[in-house]
């Protein structure tokens, strides 16, 4: 109990000294940097962060991006879904691509760069490395976590400059896209059985990323069917953000990483380069669809369906294009990229070690 309740004070001051000093997303990366330095300075009382508490941030979230599954991006999705394949397709090859080159310059092995390189959401990619043997868990993070934090800074930055023709405007920032708490009940009730059911059953199956996916599509299916689910509340977005940042900085084993200055040079060219790609790939998507650059960008950069809708409501672009473009790619990686890895780590692998390297939780 002792070195829980440290941790959480670990988390709790991390997130605090995040939002004061305006970071993005203050409440994943402030409590994953404080949990990281913790683990490091704290030799007597070292932190502890049981998993159910990520399990239930995963819950959270999972809910989250299910209410944003609506009639409208299902109906945009149907419209542009060749386009959506070709793009995500091309995003993931220029993603291993990518991987490929990070691995023959710094002697990584190419599993875990690639697991690093696929440009999925941190938490879930984590989710999806500790359900893989042979994955470095602290390069695979560490890689994630910087290609997350170049798009958290670079991204902003670029599509309120004039490249984008982009000012920020005045609307309310992200507090204003989530309820009140009294908004909640009663409807909240149903959805959190639904959900924690899901979550349940779908670990009992063996579903990858269970605690996400499970909620993700129960309610999905709920909101489509004309059952309403309230949004949640900021404090609860940012509770679930807390759970998982603290969960992550005590993944990360900075120690043991071999060329620590090389390989962070070549993750900031990596993710350089993959927002780099991005941009190219939106170019070529506002020519086929007619949308705006800053529209087919935010649609493209790997950074969230949740951090991009906001940007795109802020620089007056396409929010239902944006979002199903996002919620495309999210769903495409968790139900397509298991198999595919699994398949991949067998040639990549050792031959007598194959089966046993192979994706476990898949």
């Amino acid at each position: 109990m002792i070195r829980f309740v440290v941790t959480l004070i670990l988390a709790l001051a991390g997130g605090t000294l995040f939002t004061v000093i305006h970071s993005p997303l203050p409440w994943l990366l402030g409590p994953m940097v404080f949990a990281l330095l913790g683990a490091r300075v704290l030799k007597k009382v070292k932190p502890l962060w049981p998993s159910y508490m990520r399990d239930t941030a995963l819950i959270i979230i999972g809910y989250s991006i299910g209410l944003s599954f609506t009639k409208t991006t299902l109906n945009e999705m149907g419209q542009q879904l060749p386009t959506m394949i070709m793009m995500t397709v091309l995003l993931l090859l220029f993603s291993t691509l990518i991987s490929f080159c990070f691995s023959k310059l710094s002697g990584l092995p190419l599993p875990t760069v690639l697991m690093g390189s696929i440009p999925g959401g941190l938490s879930q990619m984590v989710i999806l490395a500790e359900d893989t043997k042979g994955i470095d868990l602290t390069v695979m993070t560490f890689l994630q976590a910087s290609r997350l934090i170049m798009i958290i800074f670079c991204v902003p930055l670029l599509i309120f400059s004039p490249l984008f023709g982009g000012t920020r405007s005045e609307v309310a920032g992200i507090e204003a896209a989530h309820a009140q708490w009294g908004d909640l009940f009663p409807n909240i009730l149903l959805f959190a059985v639904v959900c924690v059911v899901s979550a349940l059953l779908a670990k009992k199956i063996r579903f990858p990323s269970a605690y996400l996916l499970g909620p993700m599509i129960a309610t999905a299916v709920l909101h489509l069917s004309g059952v309403i689910g309230p949004a949640l509340p900021s404090g609860l977005l940012d509770v679930s953000q807390m759970l998982i940042g603290t969960y992550v900085g005590l993944l990360l084993r900075p120690e043991t990483l071999t060329n620590k200055f090389r390989i962070t040079g070549l993750a900031i060219i990596s993710g350089a380069v993959l927002i780099l790609g991005s941009l190219c790939l939106s170019v070529l998507l506002s020519r086929m669809h007619g949308v705006t650059a800053a529209t087919a960008f935010l649609s493209m950069v790997p950074g969230g369906m949740d951090q991009m809708g906001i940007m795109a409501k802020e620089i007056h672009a396409d929010i239902a294009i944006v979002s199903c473009y996002q919620l495309f790619r999210t769903w495409f990686i968790y139900f397509a990229v298991p198999p595919l890895l699994k398949l991949a780590f067998k040639y990549m692998m050792p031959a007598t070690n194959a089966g046993d390297e192979a994706l476990g939780g898949s």
